[in-house]
C-alpha cells in the first residue's frame, strides 16, 4: 500500500504545527503584484483612499483615475503595509476594478472582501482580515472622487 505523503504548508506559524496553504494565485499577485505604485510623485489621480494605520502594521493607499463620462474606473494604483494576503488582496482588487473597459464606481463601492477572494481562490479564514483593506481604500478613493467632483461643481456653479 503507498502511503500518502503529509502536504506541508506553505507558512508556519512560530510555536506551532499551524500552517496555511496559499494558492497559487495569491502566490502569483504577492510575488508579481499588479498596479503597484511605487513613487507617486507626478501621478495624479482623480479619487485616493487611505484606511489602517501603521502605527498597526496594516495600512493601505489607493489612488483611482475615473473616466468622467462613463464614471468608471480606467486605472487603480496601491501601496500598502501589510502582510502577503494584504497585497495578494489588493493586487487582485485592482485588476478587477479595471478589466473589460473598468468597474463602474456604483459597482466599485459594492464590491466586497468576498468577490476578491473568490477571484484569488481563498485565503486562509485568519487571514480574511487582510482582503477588507483593499476594498475599503477603493470605497475611500470613490467617495473622495465624488466629493472632490461635488467641490468642483460647486466651485463652477458661482
Amino acid at each position: 500500500m503507498k502511503e500518502k505523503k503529509k502536504k506541508l504548508p506553505d507558512v508556519m506559524v512560530c510555536d506551532t504545527d499551524d500552517g496555511w496553504l496559499y494558492t497559487e494565485t495569491v502566490k502569483d499577485h504577492f510575488f508579481h503584484p499588479r498596479n503597484i505604485l511605487l513613487d507617486d510623485t507626478g501621478y495624479e489621480a482623480d479619487g485616493i483612499g487611505l484606511v489602517g494605520s501603521a502605527a498597526c502594521g496594516d495600512m493601505m493607499l489607493v489612488w483611482i483615475m475615473v473616466d468622467p463620462k462613463t464614471e468608471r474606473i480606467t486605472d487603480c494604483k496601491w501601496r500598502t503595509f501589510g502582510c502577503a494576503s494584504a497585497i495578494a488582496s489588493t493586487s487582485m482588487m485592482s485588476v478587477m476594478v479595471t478589466e473589460n473597459g473598468g468597474m463602474s464606481l456604483k459597482d466599485a463601492v459594492h464590491l466586497k472582501p468576498q468577490h476578491i477572494l473568490a477571484r484569488l481562490g481563498g485565503l486562509p479564514e485568519r487571514k480574511f482580515h487582510c482582503s477588507v483593506l483593499g476594498q475599503e481604500a477603493l470605497r475611500d478613493a470613490v467617495e473622495n472622487y465624488y466629493s472632490r467632483k461635488s467641490k468642483e461643481t460647486e466651485k463652477d456653479d458661482r
